[in-house]
């Protein structure tokens, strides 16, 4: 006897045991970890205006073509 259920899904065995397993979560389950994944930090004060200053200045500097593309960290000398 078969059983069909309209919200199923099929998933191999041999799929799973290559990618190492399954989880299955609800939305909101999944946007609570992802929001919870990355830490969130908020400047205030000095610290807050300072970095506003610095962000100014760096986007001011690209408009104007100060700045340039590097292909890694050792191409900053």
């Amino acid at each position: 006897m078969s059983t069909t259920f309209k919200n199923s899904i099929n998933i191999s065995k041999s799929k799973i045991q290559k990618v190492g397993g399954v989880v299955i979560l609800s939305i909101k389950e999944y946007k609570r970890l992802q929001e919870q994944a990355i830490p969130t930090h908020y400047l205030t004060g000095k610290s807050a205006l300072k970095l506003d200053r610095e962000v100014k200045q760096a986007l001011k500097d690209h408009r104007e073509g100060k700045t340039r593309r590097l292909k890694s960290l050792a191409d900053l000398d």
